[in-house]
């Protein structure tokens, strides 16, 4: 069984819904402490109200696409107060479907700038050795099958959750002298409030063999990646698909 403790501290954004949602949730739950980040307070005071150790759910209010180049520094600032990190999940982000013949310069820069920027300069300011615990310490991005396998429309999205996994590759090898380990999960679509209340996204769930996927499928192997069963687990893309590919 997966075991954490309070001195345990886990970056996770996206953390006032879905797939962010669950995973601060469980890691809560299993006894980690959370630092909680999203936009929208109430969405994330509604979280902690979720969670069974709220003495342990530390929320931070913040637009990670604000100032993207001082998001070192903001972690910097987050292990001053909080104490140095044991991981990091990333599952902020947006989808934006649009086909080429409309795409503008400005929509992929909004989508690159919270789906692969965002994250590439948090991981630059968690990578410092002030601010992680080296050995041991683990992060963990959430792609998409998109990057592999994706429908008309989603060039940049696609685009910008490909890059990702590549980067993931590199910063893994880069960060591995210092006992970081670094993986991505890929999720097909599932059940959160962006699949289903975006009239952009349409997804049948009778195409997965064993029915619809839900936050909780995705949180689980996010938070395994985290813990220390996985030590031996970097620079991986793991697809969560249901065998759809």
């Amino acid at each position: 069984m997966i075991k954490f403790n309070k001195e345990q501290i886990f970056i996770v954004t996206g953390a006032s819904s879905g797939l962010g949602e669950g995973t601060a949730l469980l890691l809560n739950e299993l006894g980690a402490t959370v630092i909680g980040i999203a936009r929208n307070k109430e969405r994330l005071d509604a979280m902690k109200a979720k969670c069974k150790y709220p003495e342990n759910m530390h929320l931070e209010i913040k637009d990670l696409t604000e100032d993207i180049e001082g998001l070192p520094q903001y972690v910097k600032e987050l292990k001053n107060k909080y104490g140095k990190f044991s991981g990091m999940a990333y599952c902020a982000g947006i989808v934006d479907i649009n086909p080429l013949q409309i795409i503008e310069k400005k929509q992929m820069e909004e989508l690159f700038d919270i789906d692969y920027y965002a994250p590439i300069f948090l991981t630059k300011g968690f990578a410092d050795r002030r601010n992680n615990i080296g050995q041991g310490a683990s992060i963990v991005y959430i792609s998409s099958i998109a990057a592999k396998y994706c429908d008309r429309g989603m060039l940049t999205y696609a685009g910008a959750k490909a890059a990702l996994i590549s980067s993931a590759k590199t910063i893994g090898r880069e960060l591995a002298p210092q006992g970081i380990r670094v993986n991505c999960v890929s999720p097909s679509d599932i059940i959160t409030p962006m699949v289903e209340t975006s009239n952009k996204v349409r997804t049948n769930f009778a195409y997965y063999p064993l029915g619809a996927g839900h936050v909780d499928d995705v949180a689980n192997m996010i938070v395994f990646l985290l813990s220390n069963k996985a030590k031996w687990l970097t620079t991986q893309n793991y697809r969560i698909d249901c065998g759809t590919i």
